[in-house]
């Protein structure tokens, strides 16, 4: 006989309110943050297996509770009052990093600089490290995540940069690194990586969803509160993107990408965010024996001088921020071959390419191209990839194809339409100028791009011309060649 026991009045609601309060299980993937309902092998949004974990929320939800009101640790002021002193950049005695970041670093200000492995981003910033000590008045510290202080040491050694002021640590734990920052109180902290780094009170492993956003919300509070100026070293996925989750880019002050072939010295500092200045910024460096050194002209890495014209080479200048590189682009039309032939392209976009090809082989009479090789490139390893390029691409094209060597003091700068046109590009102006203190003589531009049109007078001993279409801009080319 089985006896039932009655429930007292209101129990089942006391139990529905101690499970609320009581700790629940959630699951949530240490790659990208999603937290599905239940615990799966592989994570539904990135396809990573064995990356959910499960992870405890305590408390009631947001949702319902009453929010009162507390006293400001500081009360609102008028804006005119309040100073802008110590938000006043101090230069870190790199050059072409100062010019990326508006000035120099705020102190307070976390910078976030993400590349790809190998590029020399632990290089660059160990230079920035020993400028600030040598010239700020403060210590620097610099925190590796992934090398021992014997390594970095030598990389400081081929450099020359073994100052006093300058402080090296090996740590992979949080805590120990404020335990730094209360010992040597440095004006400048630079962390490699932050993805190295992890605290214990936090679930997760290093590296991961939960340990990079709770690290880099700690250094941000420590920083703001102290007023350091703090370097965060990130990883990029095989996308290029900044590895972790993307509250990582908002948390930060300043978000700037290393960029560069490892084949080549040329390396590229890139703006992506900046609460400081302007973030369409690039910084040139270039990569030696010695370590890393800035680039104030770095136009002459992307030209090469030939004794006589050579036939599938143009020159244009293309706009890496507000900077003005002037750049070659070579081509080489190779021969006739059956079925689909190849298009390679190095430092170009190959779809771009592939436009203008058709556009030459529709709107040019001499020119065939459907059943031949194109090769085409830039020289020095600079990627260039906004339109403005296109005009200097068909001419090299054209001048490969038809082995019609261009004038050498030649420059082209245009956008190619489908119907052969030649469109409107931007900073017209500061690309002439650049041409022109560089020694080019003559430069075909879109119609209504010309020194009236803008406003601003032709550069001295610079003959512009506007072309409205491809061929407009093939035949001027070819008298430019024959005189």
């Amino acid at each position: 006989m089985t006896t039932s026991r009655a429930t007292p009045r209101g129990a089942t609601g006391s139990a529905r309110t101690r499970a609320a309060r009581e700790p629940r299980p959630a699951y949530e993937c240490d790659a990208c943050g999603h937290q599905p309902p239940k615990w799966v092998g592989r994570c539904p949004e990135c396809g990573e297996w064995g990356s959910v974990v499960e992870c405890t929320l305590t408390g009631p939800t947001v949702s319902g509770r009453v929010v009162s009101s507390r006293m400001p640790a500081e009360p609102a002021r008028p804006i005119a009052t309040i100073s802008a002193a110590p938000a006043k950049a101090r230069p870190t005695g790199v050059a072409e990093l100062d010019r990326v970041l508006g000035g120099g670093l705020v102190p307070g200000a976390v910078v976030l600089l993400a590349g790809e492995p190998g590029v020399g981003k632990s290089t660059l910033l160990l230079d920035v490290a020993q400028q600030w000590a040598a010239g700020a008045g403060s210590p620097s510290l610099v925190v590796s995540g992934e090398e021992s202080v014997s390594q970095v040491r030598l990389r400081a050694e081929r450099m020359d940069a073994l100052h006093d002021q300058l402080y090296l640590a090996a740590e992979s734990d949080l805590g120990a690194v404020l335990g730094h920052l209360d010992a040597v109180k440095p004006g400048l902290l630079v962390l490699d990586s932050v993805q190295t780094i992890s605290t214990p009170g936090t679930d997760g492993v290093p590296g991961g969803v939960t340990q990079v956003r709770a690290v880099t919300a700690a250094l941000v509070s420590v920083a703001k509160e102290r007023g350091i100026a703090t370097v965060l070293v990130g990883h990029v996925t095989k996308d290029g993107q900044v590895a972790g989750p993307r509250v990582l880019e908002h948390l930060v002050d300043v978000v700037l990408h290393f960029e560069g072939d490892k084949h080549s010295s040329l390396r590229l500092v890139r703006g992506v965010k900046n609460r400081f200045g302007a973030a369409d910024e690039v910084g040139c460096f270039e990569m030696h024996e010695r370590g890393i050194s800035s680039l104030a002209d770095p136009s002459g890495l992307f030209l090469t001088r030939y004794a006589e014209p050579v036939p599938g080479t143009c020159v244009t200048v293309a706009m890496e921020g507000r900077r003005a590189l002037v750049t070659e682009v070579q081509a080489l039309i190779g021969a006739t071959v059956a079925g689909s032939p190849r298009r390679t392209v190095s430092g170009l976009d190959g779809a771009r390419l592939a436009m203008v090809l058709a556009v030459l082989q529709r709107r040019t009479e001499r020119l065939t191209l459907h059943d031949r090789e194109v090769f085409a490139a830039t020289v020095g390893g600079i990627r260039v990839v906004e339109p403005a390029a296109d005009l200097a691409v068909a001419l090299a094209v054209a001048s490969g194809g038809l082995n019609l060597a261009i004038a050498p003091h030649l420059v082209a700068i245009g956008e190619v339409g489908l119907t052969g046109e030649v469109r409107r590009v931007g900073a017209v102006p500061r690309r002439l100028a650049e041409a022109a203190r560089l020694g080019f003589r003559l430069a075909l531009v879109p119609n209504g791009c010309g020194p009236g049109a803008s406003g601003v007078g032709a550069p001295e001993n610079m003959q512009v011309i506007e072309v409205a279409d491809v061929r407009a801009a093939l035949q001027c080319a070819a008298r430019a060649s024959a005189e």
